[in-house]
Order: structure tokens, then sequence, then C-alpha cells
């Protein structure tokens, strides 16, 4: 499968001047992402047919984009087989794919993703960071937590955000300030 593999890969997904995180299910040769009824996201999917996953580095980004929208500065348009695609123009790499509703139940849809073009644009080598890790983790949960206020879910951002403060770096600290703004809204 290229970059993705096998497992859940947590990205940067972009759709038209659209940016959020989303986790793509691969399993063997097949990807797909799950996303909710109500999303910028699963609607320029049913209007366009494609999203590009964007593999980045930045924690502040990650943060951001689940709960704000991104500038358009932060978009560059490319060409990916018979589609014009947006990524994000900081992106390490990115994987343009059709995208296709395979089914819908409650508040989500299914979507099956094809590979269409892959690009490597920094070869940098970047290590674990659990900070980084804790700040993904941390974000899904906040995303939830402004939904209904559980106190379980406060239990597990608080346990990130130690997690941030002692293995995190500045970036990965300005990303947990954000988040816990975000959260307290």
């Amino acid at each position: 499968m290229g970059l993705l593999g096998e497992g859940i890969n947590e990205i940067i997904a972009t759709t038209r001047k659209n940016a959020a995180p989303i986790g793509i299910i691969v399993k063997g040769d097949s990807a797909r992402m799950v996303l909710f009824h109500g999303t910028h996201t699963i609607e320029n999917i049913r209007k366009d047919g494609w999203v590009v996953a964007n593999i980045i580095h930045d924690p502040v980004i990650y943060v951001k984009t689940a709960f704000d929208d991104l500038p358009d500065d932060y978009f560059i348009s490319e060409n990916a087989g018979d589609m014009e695609v947006q990524r994000l123009k900081d992106a390490s790499a990115w994987i343009a794919f059709k995208a296709e509703i395979e089914r819908e139940s409650g508040g989500a849809a299914i979507v099956r993703l094809t590979q269409v073009a892959e690009k490597i644009l920094d070869e940098g080598i970047y290590p674990v960071n659990r900070g980084f890790n804790s700040i993904i983790e941390a974000t899904v949960h906040g995303t939830r937590y402004i939904m209904n206020h559980d106190p379980r879910l406060r239990e597990l951002i608080d346990h990130h955000a130690s997690l941030v403060r002692k293995c995190g770096g500045s970036r990965e600290r300005e990303a947990l300030g954000l988040l816990l703004d975000y959260i307290k809204k």
C-alpha cells in the first residue's frame, strides 16, 4: 500500500479547501475511512470524489485541523492522474485517492479509497516521539469530549497532556496549549 502501513494510519485528509485529521484503515490491499455525516470532508467527497492523505509531522496542524479551518494559503493544488486535488503545502508526503462512499449507517459512512498518486517530498527520518503521539491521542479524545463532556475522556486527555509535557518538544507543548483552549470553549 505504499506509504501507508496495515492498521490505522493517522493523517491529515484534504478535500477542496478543507483539512481534517482522519485515520485511514488499511487491511491487506484495501484502504478505507470512516467519516461522520455533516462534515466538510464527507460533503466534499460526495461532490468531488477524491481525498488526499497528507503525512505531516507538525502536531499543531493536527490540533488546528481537528477543531478549526485552515486559511487557503495552507493548500496547494496538484495533478493526480486525471484529477486536480489539493494537499497541504507543508506535507512531507501525500497520497491522492479516488474516494467512493461504500455504505452509510447512522451518523457515519465508510469510504473506499483507491490510490491514484503518491509523492514523497521530505525524506527526513522522524523517530517516535511519545509527546507527538500523545497529542494525536489527546486530540482524538478532545474531538469527542467537546460533544459530550464525558469525564472519562477528560481523564484520558489529562493523561496524554502529562506525557506531552514530559516527552514532547516545544511544538508539542504549543499544540497541547491549543488543544486545551479548544476544549474549554
